[in-house]
């Protein structure tokens, strides 16, 4: 009898361990992002000089602080991608990043196929606005709009062990800023 019960209880633990894991990744950790107008969609221009906002509506976007790549947001623009690619800086980052199911306006594998097919382009938003972490924007024909949060070269380098190299600004000290 004593068997059973012990069985039961580490059967239960499991089963509470997995589901408080899968609610820690999937929900837990993410915070809705307060609109900041004016902030909330900026566009690296060709020049390579300060971001610039981009006009938009209906954004929503959602981050967590236990990762600098977990930043996802829609929003709309009446500006084409084409008029955009004149003055802003293209990127080469053509696969979002997954969002969670829950967060239905940002579907990485719809965005990817329109940037794949032209019908979308991605442009360089933040660079470094974590350390090693650049925020892409891509924008759709029909002017919706999508942002994630993508490693750079250095935050490559910096992640998978490799030297990062002089190319690559300094990182951080623990506690400083992101």
């Amino acid at each position: 009898m004593l068997g059973k019960v012990l069985a039961v209880i580490l059967i239960a633990s499991g089963l509470a361990a997995g589901a408080a894991m899968y609610y820690l990744q999937v929900h837990g950790f993410y915070e809705d992002v307060q609109l900041q107008p004016g902030r909330d969609v900026m566009l690296v221009p060709l020049d390579g000089g300060e971001a610039q906002p981009v006009a938009y509506s209906d954004f929503e976007a959602i981050d967590a602080g236990s990762s600098p790549i977990r930043y996802r947001a829609c929003f709309r623009t009446k500006v084409t991608p084409d008029e955009l690619a004149q003055v802003f800086t293209l990127s080469d980052k053509v696969e979002p990043r997954n969002a969670p199911g829950w967060f239905g306006c940002f579907d990485a594998a719809a965005i990817g196929a329109r940037l794949a097919d032209g019908s979308a382009k991605s442009f360089l938003s933040v660079k470094n606005i974590s350390y090693g972490v650049d925020r892409i924007v891509a924008v759709t024909d029909d002017g919706r709009g999508y942002a994630w949060h993508e490693l750079n070269n250095c935050g490559k380098k910096a992640y998978d062990g490799t030297v990062v190299g002089e190319e690559c600004p300094p990182r951080p000290e623990a506690g400083e800023g992101n």
